[in-house]
């Protein structure tokens, strides 16, 4: 059985990179249109398609953009314990800020010192995503109270982005859609509805809350596909029931984003142990079979085994892709509530521009490439 796992982690499709699959992504976007409310509906309706169609453009962007892998996932086990749940908090807490003196001591800065918080707000937060992490000297030296001559280089260091920041990178992005309904911005609504819902979606995915994202501490390879999407692919149409009823205003969504990221690890181990059992009890010869995709045979999951699959968990992909559809559906409602419910049906839908079609155009090229930038495959 190990040889024959080997090679079918080697071929595309068993090893499928995107998060859920592109299929369920769409599909969870298009269905949470259909849950809100007439105010909403009136300009999101007209706009489905286009919110379905760019739910995978997050996935897309993690081949051509630096630190966009990290957005999709949280290594929960990574952490002893937990960072703090807000996202400036966080990212304070898990950076440390150096300056280098004229005699190349390089020297820390104390997290306590008075002003902090705002030097990190001003100085820090634009650039924490920045490759380089260099800061401005001129701004450090006025923080430190020091002359400018005595501070020869200021840089940073996170240890934020090493273990994903999904539930923090929630955070902004509900804040930026808000905006964009005060704003009336039908453009940033749009982009930013379906990034939203991406991510969102991602939450709800049990391994992207785990650093055996795809079975590979435990001899798994292939695991990560195989729940998000080769199941949904199969049986999503015919037998899953997405009715999910209207959504849901958030008093919190900091913590609901959290609590979706709690739920979902819990569901890991029924994950993980489940296919293990099948694997070890299931038939070798019916557990990989050729099929036809395209012009193409590929070897993936039979249809039976992955059907016992699905009865084992207690069809766990369809309960969480129905979560998923509601939070998405809340997550949009809440950002328009909080905007002062803008009236939506004088807004035009966008055209997307040449530069928006080239940068699309780039971002698939480097798909095509097939590496993801700063974080291996499957998470």
């Amino acid at each position: 059985m190990k040889p024959l796992l080997f090679l079918l982690a080697t071929l595309p499709f068993f090893n499928q990179k995107p998060d859920w699959g592109f299929f369920a992504h769409r599909q969870i976007n298009y269905l949470a249109v259909w849950t809100l409310p007439p105010d909403m509906l009136v300009f999101y309706k007209k706009n489905a398609d286009w919110i379905s169609e760019h739910a995978t453009d997050a996935d897309v962007r993690r081949y051509a953009v630096a630190g966009e892998a990290p957005k999709h996932f949280i290594d929960l086990d990574a952490f002893s314990e937990l960072p703090p749940r807000r996202r400036f908090d966080a990212m304070c807490s898990m950076t440390e800020i150096f300056w280098v003196n004229p005699s190349g001591d390089t020297l820390k800065i104390d997290t306590a010192t008075a002003g902090f918080r705002d030097f990190f707000a001003q100085n820090v937060l634009p650039n924490f995503f920045d490759e380089k992490k260099q800061l401005p000297s001129d701004s450090l030296a006025a923080f430190l109270k020091i002359e400018k001559d005595s501070l020869q280089a200021a840089f940073f260091q996170e240890t934020m982005t090493a273990h994903g920041i999904l539930p923090w990178h929630l955070q902004k992005m509900q804040r930026d859609l808000t905006e964009a309904f005060r704003q009336k911005n039908a453009r940033k609504i749009l982009r930013l509805s379906a990034d939203l819902g991406h991510y969102l979606a991602d939450a709800h995915v049990p391994l992207h809350t785990c650093s055996n994202y795809n079975g590979q501490k435990t001899g798994q390879d292939g695991i990560h596909a195989f729940w998000e999407s080769r199941l949904p692919e199969l049986f999503a149409e015919a037998e899953y029931n997405f009715w999910v009823g209207k959504p849901d205003y958030f008093d919190n969504p900091t913590d609901y984003f959290w609590n979706v990221i709690f739920e979902s690890n819990h569901l890991t181990d029924s994950v993980l142990q489940t296919e293990k059992y099948l694997r070890q009890t299931w038939p070798t010869d019916q557990q990989i079979c050729p099929e036809t995709r395209g012009n193409q045979l590929v070897l993936t999951q039979c249809r039976e085994f992955s059907a016992a699959y699905q009865t084992a968990m207690n069809k766990m992909v369809e309960r969480r892709m129905r979560a998923a559809i509601k939070a998405i559906a809340s997550a949009w409602f809440t950002a328009w509530v909080e905007a002062g419910q803008p009236i939506l049906d004088d807004l035009e839908t966008p055209i997307m521009t040449t530069g928006e079609r080239e940068e699309e155009k780039m971002w698939r090229e480097k798909m095509n490439a097939g590496k993801i930038l700063g974080r291996p495959e499957n998470h």
